[in-house]
């Protein structure tokens, strides 16, 4: 599950600097307005979710830090976090 949330958070960079490669050399009419459309909306998704995950980053060491990753990654580093280290498991 390790794999799936890198390979999830190196796309979601991937599409960021895309995004910022459209707002300097703006692609051809109509993509150049999706791709900036679409940045908008993940860039709000990830504002939502460090606001409804704050809480849980309270016990953190690096929280802005981690408030930064979530801004770029989102959900991804989120799991990331939560991902148990090798505890016991409960039934």
């Amino acid at each position: 599950m390790k794999w799936f949330w890198g390979v999830g958070k190196a796309l979601t960079v991937v599409f960021w600097w895309v995004v910022l490669l459209n707002l300097f050399m703006p692609m051809v009419n109509p993509f150049h307005q999706l791709i900036n459309a679409a940045g908008a909306a993940l860039l709000l998704i990830h504002v939502l979710e460090v606001l409804l995950f704050n809480h849980g980053l309270r016990g953190r060491s690096h929280r802005w830090f981690d408030r930064l990753q979530i801004l770029l990654v989102g959900i991804f580093h989120v799991q990331s976090i939560r991902a148990p280290v090798g505890g016991t498991r409960h039934a």
